[in-house]
C-alpha cells in the first residue's frame, strides 16, 4: 500500500473551492480561528518542537484512518455562506495533533460560545455538553435545555439508519440517535446526534472596519458529547469536521467553496475563515498579502482534500523521485496520494521520497550536520553553523 504524503498548512491564505458546479455567491459570513499554542510564553523552540510533535502524530492518525468512508455531498437548494474566526488550538504535553480553532456559537436566544478544532480530516460537528465523561475546557459546555431551538434527531432519521456514527440498534427510551465516533489516536466522543442554530460572523467592509452581524444558521447537525476521552486538552470544546463528507460544516451549510488565513506560529492574534461567498474586498481578498494562487483537487471518492502534487525541488534541482511516488488513486483509501490538511504544520512525506529530500537538502547547505541519533536522522535536521566563519545566511 502506497503511503499518503501530507500537505503542510502553514501561514498561508488558502481558498479551497469545493465543487466545480457553478454555484451563485452566497453573502459571507466568518468566524474566527485561533492558533494553538499563541499566548503560552513559549520560544521559538519550543513553538517548532511542540509543531513537529503535533505534526507526527496528525500525519500517524491521517495514515491509519485512511480508509474513512467516504460520501457524496447531499443535494439540496440553498446555501449559507458563513464565516467564523480561526485559532490556533492549545495542546498538552501529550502527543495533540490540533492546530487551528474555530470559534463560534450554538443555541437561541443566547447563543453559546464554542471552540471547535477545524479539521479536514473527518466530517463530524461535535461539542462538550452536559457530560458523564468530560476533558477540560475553559467556558462552560454547551447546555442544550437552555436553548429554545435544540431539536434532538429521532432513531428513525436516515442519518441515524444508515450504521456510520450511532450506537447499535439505537434502542434508547427516548428514540434519540445516538453516536460513537472513534478517531485512530483512540480518541473517542459519544453522545445524542442533534440540530441547532449556529451563529457566525457576516463580515462588513475591510478587516473588520465595520461592526460585524451576527448570521443564525438554522438545523445544523452536530454531536452533543457526553462521553469524550483522548488527546483532547486544548482550549477546545470539541471539533468541526471540514472534509467532503456530509455531516461537515461546510457540506451542511451547502457551500461550494471556503477560504481562510491561517496566523504565524508566534502569532496571537486571530485570522478569518470564510464559508461560502466569492474572494472579493469582503472575503479573503481583503487578508491576503500576495497574489492568491490555486491549484484543482484531484478527483476523489473519498473525504479528503486530494492535490497532485507534480515533484520536490531543491534550489534549482529536481529530485530524482518516480512521478508515480506522487500518485494515488484520490478514493481515501490509503492507495497513496497527497492531501492538504488543516492539522499539519510540518510537510509529511513517506521516508524513501523524504530521505531523497534529506540528502539533496545535506547537500546544498554545505554545512557539517549536528550529531544525532538515527530516530532523529527521520525528523529532524540540524547544522553545526556556529563552528563555520561565512555560513550562508540563507537556505533552500
Amino acid at each position: 500500500m502506497k503511503a499518503i504524503s501530507v500537505l503542510q498548512l502553514l501561514p498561508y491564505d488558502l481558498f479551497l473551492a469545493l465543487s466545480s458546479a457553478s454555484t451563485p455567491a452566497a453573502p459571507a459570513v466568518r468566524a474566527d480561528l485561533t492558533h494553538v499554542d499563541s499566548g503560552r510564553g513559549f520560544t521559538s523552540r519550543e513553538l517548532l518542537r511542540r509543531l513537529a510533535t503535533r505534526s507526527r502524530a496528525r500525519a500517524s492518525r491521517l495514515y491509519s484512518s485512511s480508509s474513512s468512508s467516504s460520501s457524496a455531498r447531499p443535494a439540496g437548494a440553498g446555501s449559507h455562506a458563513v464565516t467564523a474566526p480561526l485559532a490556533r488550538g492549545t495542546v498538552g504535553d501529550a502527543d495533540i495533533d490540533s492546530e487551528y480553532l474555530i470559534h463560534l456559537s450554538i443555541g437561541t436566544p443566547r447563543p453559546q460560545r464554542v471552540a471547535l478544532t477545524l479539521d479536514t480530516g473527518s466530517d463530524l460537528v461535535w461539542t462538550q455538553c452536559a457530560c458523564h465523561v468530560c476533558f477540560a475546557q475553559p467556558f462552560p459546555t454547551f447546555d442544550a435545555l437552555a436553548s429554545q431551538t435544540t431539536l434532538a434527531v429521532p432513531c428513525s432519521d436516515p442519518i441515524c439508519t444508515s450504521g456510520k456514527y450511532p450506537l447499535s440498534g439505537c434502542t434508547f427510551n427516548d428514540n434519540t440517535c445516538f453516536y460513537l465516533y472513534d478517531y485512530a489516536d483512540k480518541s473517542i466522543t459519544s453522545g445524542r446526534i442533534v440540530e441547532d442554530t449556529f451563529t457566525f460572523r457576516s463580515p462588513q467592509g475591510n478587516n473588520g472596519s465595520k461592526a460585524h452581524a451576527g448570521v443564525a444558521v438554522p438545523n445544523v447537525r452536530f454531536g452533543c458529547g457526553q462521553y469524550n476521552k483522548g488527546i483532547f486538552k486544548s482550549n477546545e470544546s470539541g471539533i468541526a469536521g471540514f472534509s467532503r463528507g456530509p455531516m461537515s460544516l461546510p457540506s451542511q451549510l451547502k457551500v461550494a467553496r471556503f477560504s481562510h488565513c491561517f496566523t504565524a506560529i508566534a502569532d496571537a492574534r486571530t485570522s478569518p475563515v470564510f464559508l461560502g461567498g466569492a474572494p472579493g474586498p469582503d472575503n479573503l481578498g481583503a487578508h491576503a498579502t500576495g497574489p492568491v494562487q490555486s491549484t484543482p483537487f484531484a478527483n476523489s471518492n473519498g473525504s479528503l482534500y486530494y492535490l497532485t502534487l507534480k515533484g520536490i525541488t531543491v534550489g534549482k534541482t529536481r529530485l530524482p523521485l518516480n512521478a508515480l511516488a506522487f500518485a494515488g488513486k484520490g478514493t481515501g483509501s490509503g492507495s497513496g496520494g497527497t492531501i492538504i490538511d488543516s492539522g499539519t504544520g510540518i510537510r509529511t512525506l513517506p521516508g524513501p521520497m523524504y530521505r531523497s529530500l534529506r540528502a539533496a537538502f545535506v547537500a546544498r547547505v554545505k554545512l557539517p550536520v549536528a550529531n544525532e541519533s538515527a530516530a532523529d536522522a527521520e525528523s529532524t535536521l540540524c547544522f553545526e553553523a556556529a563552528r563555520c566563519r561565512g555560513a550562508p545566511s540563507a537556505i533552500p
